[in-house]
């Protein structure tokens, strides 16, 4: 058995991912943190909540942090929808969150439970208090599956950046160096073969089961959300691509592991994730600018391409 913990602003496409990772009958979520994102932190504390109900599991759930490290909160109501989940007025879930907060938490677990895998599904905030409060959480973590960054340079909130490593850029920065064997599961992703089509979407209502109406559903305002963005009919479903990889990592098809920046300072280029694809951060050139990145001495794992039909196959048995 497998121990996950999954930290999640919860949305349309975390409620998606969430559910693929309690339906893997190998796989044993030992909590869900919450941190603010799409949503508010309230709203994805009862998202996440409401989810796992929906799954028919009792997961513990623990509240983490409200905003950013340094910067406002900025949400993305315009593509999951207010309430996160596409504003179908759902019910409010029966659970309550756990009293012992995201932080202590992610401690506790990790020290209970070495070896455990961490897939972060929205920004890297509470990640990066746990580290400040105890560095050596980076070491007990067996694989770290982060749904973030645009490697391939395009992003989906602004031209640089993914929406995720976006909102909280510094956040990211100490993740990205913090020693955590990060695998990064970019937007790029979820895009192109990765989007369902309206035949699988049809394909995945006709299940019948309560998480296949919930999961194409509650992400009704995200499609139509992709295709304003993107001009691309269909489902993208970013965090589920990144929880499909914490499942089964053969399903990110070429990797190659780099350094990672992330830059905090150009409003421009605000949240873009800077992968030294070419390794040349070394070079005389560079060496200044990538001083701090080089002198952590931590390289991430980056998926490139991906099987868009194992996934799609992993989807349609995790809603069944």
């Amino acid at each position: 058995m497998r121990d996950f913990i999954i930290d999640t602003d919860t949305a349309s496409d975390d409620a998606v991912a969430i559910l693929m990772a309690l339906a893997a009958p190998d796989v044993r979520v030992l909590g869900m943190t919450t941190v603010a994102g799409n949503v508010g932190l309230e709203q994805a504390t009862r998202n996440a909540l409401y989810t796992a109900e929906i799954a028919g599991a009792s997961t513990p759930v623990y509240k983490g942090a409200g905003a950013p490290l340094t910067r406002t909160h900025e949400d993305a109501h315009w593509f999951h929808g207010r309430d996160g989940l596409g504003d179908n007025n759902y019910p409010a879930p029966r659970r309550a969150a756990e009293a012992e907060g995201a932080v202590e938490a992610l401690i506790r677990l990790s020290r209970a439970h070495p070896g455990a895998t961490l897939v972060t599904l929205g920004p890297l905030t509470n990640i990066a208090l746990t580290l400040a409060l105890d560095p050596g959480f980076a070491a007990r973590i067996g694989r770290c599956v982060v749904m973030g960054g645009a490697p391939c340079c395009e992003g989906n909130v602004t031209p640089a950046a993914e929406y995720n490593i976006w909102v909280d850029p510094e956040a990211a920065r100490r993740v990205f160096r913090s020693g955590l064997p990060i695998e990064m599961v970019g937007w790029h992703v979820s895009r192109g073969e990765s989007v369902l089509d309206d035949a699988e979407i049809a394909q995945v209502l006709a299940l019948g089961t309560e998480k296949a109406r919930f999961a194409i559903g509650c992400n009704s305002r995200a499609r139509q959300a992709y295709f304003t963005q993107t001009g691309q009919a269909g489902l993208s479903l970013a965090d589920p691509t990144a929880m499909a990889v914490a499942l089964d990592r053969n399903i990110g098809t070429s990797w190659s592991r780099h350094f990672v920046e992330v830059e905090c300072a150009s409003e421009i280029t605000r949240g873009m994730t800077i992968v030294d694809r070419l390794n040349v951060s070394g070079d005389a050139n560079n060496a200044a600018a990538w001083a701090e990145t080089r002198k952590a001495g931590t390289k991430t794992d980056i998926c490139w391409t991906f099987d868009a039909k194992a996934y799609k196959d992993l989807l349609m048995v995790a809603l069944t």
